[in-house]
């Protein structure tokens, strides 16, 4: 997958693509990232890509006339479908399952804003996939972006050593994520549940998806309900069992109407 992400920040943007899962995956060549600095289509030799909003307020607005040349030329520089994404409070809420579709794509353009966002014109004429991480504010999109990015790049073959460990990550399954340990076994008076140390692999995955559907229906009932008619039935059935165990509400919607 190639991605490009369109920024007045290449720096600090540059620096996180070379670390982790993103430098290794950028390295072998299973990602081409490529960053660019929207000054570059700045309206006039001081780099000026932002100017007052219209009408009077606080902050200022990056301009159309820098942001959509921008986009156009950078999405026909390569005849490979492009599909362009604008993280923006406004946009469908990002999800694993919006990761697994953005994974799917040939290339993506990541453009990032700043200040008080957008002349309303770069939505009107990019017809960009708007997508936001949640209901709360940062300073610009390059978080996002990378949020974004990082996320779907976790779905593509190769890039995770370990796909198991994709397929175990909370949301995948509709489920939030079992608990992990490691060395040492014992730490200030907590200790390593026995069954992960028996050697039994059956157990042990009957204790994760025990371990996972309590946290879920502890902290994120709304899971369930979401992916309720796509989980296995031993998952159902276990579910409905904890629930009455530890006298939790059962969730609404379709699991309160699912009789199995």
């Amino acid at each position: 997958m190639r991605c490009d992400i369109l920024t007045i920040f290449p720096a600090p943007v540059e620096a996180y693509l070379t670390a982790g899962v993103l430098g290794r995956a950028a390295t072998s060549g299973l990602l081409d990232l490529r960053v660019h600095d929207l000054r570059r289509w700045a309206i006039n030799r001081y780099g000026q890509v932002d100017d007052e909003p219209y009408g009077g307020g606080p902050g200022m607005v990056l301009m159309a006339s820098a942001v959509v040349p921008a986009v156009r030329e950078l999405t026909a520089a390569t005849p490979t479908p492009t599909r362009v994404v604008l993280p923006d409070p406004r946009g469908r809420a990002f999800s694993d399952r919006v990761a697994r579709e953005l994974a799917g794509e040939t290339r993506l353009l990541l453009v990032c804003g700043r200040y008080e966002g957008f002349d309303e014109r770069v939505h009107a004429l990019l017809g960009a996939d708007e997508i936001s991480l949640g209901d709360f504010v940062l300073s610009g999109g390059e978080l996002a972006a990378l949020a974004i990015l990082d996320a779907v790049s976790r779905h593509l073959p190769g890039v995770v050593g370990d796909a198991g460990s994709v397929a175990a990550d909370s949301f995948t399954s509709g489920l939030l994520d079992h608990p992990v340990y490691t060395r040492p076994r014992s730490f200030e008076g907590h200790d390593v549940p026995d069954v992960l140390v028996g050697g039994h692999h059956e157990e042990i995955r009957r204790w994760r998806l025990e371990q996972a559907l309590r946290l879920t229906l502890r902290r994120r009932p709304d899971l369930l309900a979401l992916s309720w008619e796509h989980l296995p039935d031993e998952t159902r059935r276990l579910a409905r069992t904890l629930a009455a165990e530890e006298g939790l509400p059962w969730p609404p919607g379709t699991l309160a109407a699912d009789g199995r």
